[in-house]
Order: structure tokens, then C-alpha cells, then sequence
């Protein structure tokens, strides 16, 4: 999902953004559509980032990422148009009505879904809507974030658990923050060695939540008792949270899960959408 495209191809992502029977709908008067908000990726963007940025430009609501949809493709010009969508759910206020107006969206309005059909202008956003609708309540999102990368192991002649991240490692903690604020994620646990820490460290700072550190994640403590023990809870934890962990740990976690386990790089993550322990859908990013 990052902002990679085929010559001739445009790529973009939205949200279907739902609340108590309603769709968050906009006009857009250089077509005289009604659509979701949407928009293209910026360059080097990922998918889900661009498509929490649209919808807060596009409607002034904040949104979190619910289940990924399936994407949509058609004719652009000479080309192909893809855009990538997400149920997606409002974070705060829901009140759309001082949204300033513009060339771009001179309407938006949140329409109850009988009447969305019709509304929409495009049959591929209706198909889109059924979909979104189809996908049951809401769900939440364990995001599991393998560390970045660290010092190597032989050049390391204190305890391992001390073994920090390096500038490239740096670079990636600092690269999921967008990721991790798209999932509306309000928990952060963590390993409690320090490549792990610090890879969620940035994240952290920006949001002022605190990190909990856990040796039943660490690579010299962790078991599958522990793992279990620690997944458990957060699946059925009413919080879009984030676990960040080791290699050789990441297959308990997935075990503890109920899910065939991934082979993540480091760096790489991983969002498991779920709702009281049952997984709905898994995307795969930064990867």
C-alpha cells in the first residue's frame, strides 16, 4: 500500500466513513458528483495515511481505519485511476456543518444509508458502500510492529536488551508514526528491550500516551504463556493498540492470535482488525 503505481497509473484512497446509519458524503462541484472523500497519495505516502489526511481535508472530520475494502479501478484519462478505501470511523466531533466550502467540496453532509445509494453518483461507490455495510460493526486494530533495525549482535558487547536502533532503525520508528496514528492507535506495549522501546518511542512522544514494557515480549523472557497471556488482553480490550516485539517472539504472537504467522522485516507492520478476539482482516505495511 505505499504510494508505488504502474505507468499510467494514479493512485488514491479514502474512507467509507459511518456513523449510527449514516455515510459521510461530499460534493464536489467541478463534476457535480457526490462521493466519498478521497484523494490522490502524496509522493512516498502510504495508502492509509493519505486516506486519513483526504478525509480531514476534504470534510474536517478525523477519522481511525476500520477493515480495509476491496479497491477500486477504472479509466482515468489515458490511464488507470486505483483508490484504495477503508470503513472508516470518526475520531471526536462528527459536526460537519463549519466545514469551509471551496472550489474543490462545496458540500458535505452525513446521509443516512437508504438514502446513500441514491445519492452516490457512481455505481462503484454504491457497490463500495455495500461492502463497507456488509463488514459488520466496528472493529479494533492490534498492530504488530516488529522492531526497527539495530546494532548487529557481535558488535554489541553489553546485554543484548540494551542493544539500540540504529540511524536507518531510527528511521523507521519514525516512519510508522503516521501508520499508527491512521489506526487510531491509543495503547502502546512493547518488549521491554530497548530497540523496542525505542521503536515505538517516536510515536509515543508525538501522542503523549505512555509505553508499557513487557519482559513476557522480550526475546531472553518471553513464553507462550506469557505471549498468550499479553495478546489476550488486548484483543479484548475496548483500544486500537500496537505491540511491538522480536523475531523469534512473533510466531507466539501470531499462535496467541489464531492466525498463520508472517514473516515480518524489521520495521515491518502488521494490522490485524478484530473484533472481541475474532479477526476480521490483516493488511501488511511498511514492509
Amino acid at each position: 500500500m505505499a504510494a508505488t503505481s504502474r505507468a499510467g497509473e494514479v493512485r488514491a484512497a479514502g474512507a467509507v466513513v459511518l456513523r449510527r446509519g449514516q455515510v459521510l458524503l461530499v460534493h464536489r462541484p467541478a463534476y457535480d458528483d457526490w462521493a466519498f472523500p478521497k484523494g490522490k497519495l502524496d509522493r512516498g505516502e502510504l495508502a492509509p495515511v493519505a486516506a486519513v489526511r483526504e478525509v480531514a481535508e476534504e470534510t474536517g472530520i478525523r477519522v481511525r481505519l476500520g477493515v480495509p475494502l476491496t479497491s477500486q479501478s477504472y479509466p482515468n484519462g489515458g490511464g488507470t485511476k486505483v483508490v484504495d478505501y477503508w470503513v472508516g470511523r470518526v475520531v471526536g466531533d462528527s459536526d460537519v456543518s463549519g466545514y469551509p466550502v471551496n472550489a474543490e467540496i462545496d458540500e458535505v453532509d452525513w446521509v443516512p444509508v437508504e438514502k446513500a445509494e441514491k445519492r452516490l453518483s457512481y455505481r462503484r461507490d454504491r457497490e463500495t458502500l455495500g461492502e463497507a455495510l456488509a463488514s459488520g460493526k466496528k472493529t479494533r486494530a492490534l498492530v504488530l510492529l516488529r522492531h526497527g533495525k539495530a546494532r548487529s549482535r557481535k558488535d554489541w558487547r553489553k546485554h543484548d536488551r540494551t542493544r539500540p536502533l540504529i540511524a536507518a532503525g531510527t528511521a523507521q520508528a519514525r516512519a510508522t508514526v503516521p501508520v499508527l496514528a491512521a489506526y487510531g492507535v491509543t495503547r502502546i506495549v512493547t518488549s521491554s528491550s530497548v530497540r523496542c522501546a525505542e521503536t515505538v518511542a517516536p510515536y509515543a512522544e508525538r501522542t503523549g500516551l505512555p509505553i508499557t514494557r513487557e519482559g513476557g515480549l522480550s526475546e531472553e523472557d518471553a513464553t507462550d504463556t506469557s505471549v498468550l497471556d499479553i495478546v489476550d488482553g488486548m484483543l479484548h480490550s475496548d483500544e486500537d493498540a500496537v505491540l511491538c516485539t522480536h523475531r523469534p517472539v512473533l510466531p507466539a504472537v501470531y499462535a496467541a492470535i489464531g492466525i498463520p504467522a508472517q514473516q515480518q522485516a524489521t520495521g515491518e507492520v502488521v494490522v490485524v482488525h478484530h473484533r472481541r478476539g475474532r479477526v476480521r482482516a490483516v493488511e501488511r505495511l511498511l514492509g
